[in-house]
């Protein structure tokens, strides 16, 4: 039975390497960006969608150059004014 188990034990801690590998990376680059001035990362969420419940941005697509990105259910390419009608504010449960 311990023998059965250990290949999943082993890729359990491979995979625990990587995400700490990556985590130290992602620490690293925000020190240089807050050593560099860029305190705060620019938001890719529309300002009309910010803290929106319908928002969704996800896009679709096998290739990068024709993925096609599905904003909310309500307007699939995102609204273009400044108050979209159908806000929906998040709730916190």
């Amino acid at each position: 039975m311990d023998a059965a188990r250990s290949p999943r034990r082993i890729d359990y801690l491979l995979r625990k390497a990587d995400y700490v590998n990556w985590h130290r990376q992602q620490s690293n680059r925000q020190i240089l960006r807050s050593q560099q001035g860029f305190s705060e990362v620019e938001s890719s969420r529309p300002k009309a969608c910010r803290g929106c419940v319908n928002y969704h941005g996800v896009s679709y697509g096998y290739s990068r150059d024709r993925r096609t990105p599905l904003i909310c259910g309500f307007h699939p390419f995102g609204w273009e004014g400044s108050d979209c009608p159908d806000w929906e504010a998040i709730r916190n449960s």
